[in-house]
């Protein structure tokens, strides 16, 4: 009898998978929540926040090289990773074409629910609070439509989805090449994380903007590859 190719053993592992990645998107979900809850965020924003201001917020290395640099190299690799679609290289010829093609909508997903969520939020940067030399007041991002007096659209962290967004490439490539996976996950995590840590230097963001950006990027990379699967499933059918 012939053994069955790698993809089938591959698709019998899926349910397994997603329950995992289930429970951590709920497990992340709550300690988020908890962090949220423990009022941690002005706390953590006063280590560089004073009622001057933010000393760092036009710092040049921030600005130039942690914000602008970094945004631009992630539309460099976004494009890469579209021309790879059709011209795989490096890890990208170990998958077939659909999930080349589902890592890049993962990406372009996660970016598009921080844009739209960002652009609906009424909660306002540090920099714009009254403690930090501003005009607004402290507002909870979940109390949404509330406003703070401030010039509001700074919740999630647009700036550190430049690196978050690529988490949804973990799920497109765990099943064909695992190892490559967890590397490209981890890349994903520390990269975002320093570029919500450099805005949370300026006054740009609050450290639970920067931990909601992973989640919604985890949770929309998540979305898709369960989405992916369940269509594969059908065609099977």
């Amino acid at each position: 009898m012939p053994s069955c190719p790698p993809a089938s053993f591959a698709d019998t592992r899926a349910p397994l998978y997603n329950r995992r990645w289930l429970l951590a998107t709920v497990l992340s979900f709550v300690l988020i929540a908890l962090w949220d809850a423990g009022g941690q965020d002005l706390a953590l924003a006063q280590l560089w926040g004073t009622a001057q201001g933010f000393a760092l917020r036009d710092d040049h290395f921030l600005v130039t090289y942690m914000h602008q640099g970094m945004r631009n190299l992630g539309w460099l690799v976004v494009l890469a990773l579209s021309l790879g679609v059709w011209l795989p290289f490096g890890v990208l010829r170990q998958l077939p074409t659909a999930r080349r093609v589902q890592l890049l909508v993962s990406i372009l997903a996660s970016l598009a629910v921080v844009a739209i969520l960002k652009r609906s939020s009424a909660t306002s940067c540090p920099w714009d609070l009254s403690v930090f030399g501003g005009v607004a007041e402290y507002v909870s991002h979940w109390r949404w439509g509330l406003h703070d007096g401030g010039a509001g659209h700074c919740f999630p962290a647009g700036h550190a989805a430049a690196g978050f967004s690529f988490v949804g490439g973990y799920f497109a490539l765990a099943r064909d090449t695992p190892r490559a996976a967890r590397w490209w996950l981890a890349v994903a995590l520390v990269m975002g994380l320093l570029l919500g840590l450099g805005q949370q230097m300026r006054g740009a963001h609050y450290m639970s903007h920067t931990l909601w950006t992973a989640w919604l990027c985890w949770t929309a990379g998540l979305a898709i590859d369960m989405g992916m699967a369940r269509r594969r499933s059908q065609a099977a059918d």
